[in-house]
């Protein structure tokens, strides 16, 4: 029988109705395409919350993968956990992952690639009301015609745990690493601007040494950074904004930041 990790955060984090939900992320979309640069990203850091406080931060990440739609066909996704903790990285024990836009299938392969690191685990319930993973498949359907999913709830691990996770997914470029990340949370404006532009300065320079206070989604941060020097890529700054300049007041802010990490081949789409 098929399981379906159903959607839990519809209509609070994004739009319950496929209909509202397609028109918003679209337009997001839509509304940063003209500027967005000539990259060819291998993997992204994307941040999670609200689309009226994210949203526009992560559609200059997700709008780098539309013009590569007919070539991606396996989205890896990594988030923190929020609400369950976890030793390791945990696979969801589903079949598909569902929004108001649809199912997507879960990667049969690419779990069986991992399913013998020792790192690696089951945790229906650390899936089941996590929003980290969730808030992207929206975004993945929109700018994606044809691929399959592989979300991966991030807890207690290390950065070469995490990295090791990856290079066994790496594949070539049917295969684009999603890693799921707020920054800085609940200081004052300018206070929020200074950590997270010091942090976006750190993931610039490929150090692994993202905090948790510096970035919530920090040990799969730093687990790319460690394989991204590895590889030999090159990290992009997109956009760094706060809920401030987006939705909300600035007494309290959530930190948003949205990088590209390309390849020493594609560093520039030709």
């Amino acid at each position: 029988m098929s399981i379906t990790r159903p959607a839990a955060v519809a209509g609070m984090f994004y739009p319950g109705t496929a209909e509202t939900l397609a028109h918003d992320v679209q337009a997001m979309l839509s509304d940063v395409a003209s500027r967005a640069p000539q990259l060819v990203p291998k993997a992204l850091i994307v941040p999670h919350a609200g689309y009226i406080y994210s949203g526009p931060i992560a559609a200059t990440a997700y709008a780098l993968l539309q013009p590569r739609a007919d070539t991606i066909r396996r989205v890896i996704l990594l988030g923190p956990t929020h609400r369950v903790a976890v030793r390791g990285l945990a696979l969801p024990g589903a079949d598909a992952f569902a929004s108001p836009l649809g199912k997507v299938d879960i990667d049969t392969e690419a779990v069986q690639q991992i399913a013998h690191l020792p790192q690696v685990t089951i945790s229906p319930q650390a899936h089941e009301l996590e929003h980290s993973l969730e808030v992207h498949l929206p975004f993945l359907q929109t700018v994606l015609t044809d691929f399959r999913l592989l979300p991966l709830a991030v807890g207690m691990a290390s950065a070469e745990e995490v990295a090791e996770v990856l290079e066994t997914l790496w594949g070539g470029p049917e295969t684009v690493i999603v890693v799921s990340s707020d920054l800085s949370h609940y200081l004052p404006y300018d206070a929020a601007i200074a950590t997270d532009s010091a942090t976006a300065k750190t993931i610039l320079r490929l150090e692994e040494t993202v905090t948790h206070q510096q970035a919530c989604g920090g040990t799969p941060v730093n687990g790319l950074i460690v394989a991204a020097r590895h590889h030999g890529m090159t990290p992009h700054l997109l956009d760094l904004r706060n809920s401030g300049d987006t939705a909300g007041d600035r007494n309290r802010v959530v930190g948003y930041g949205a990088f590209a990490f390309t390849e020493a081949h594609h560093d520039r789409a030709r």
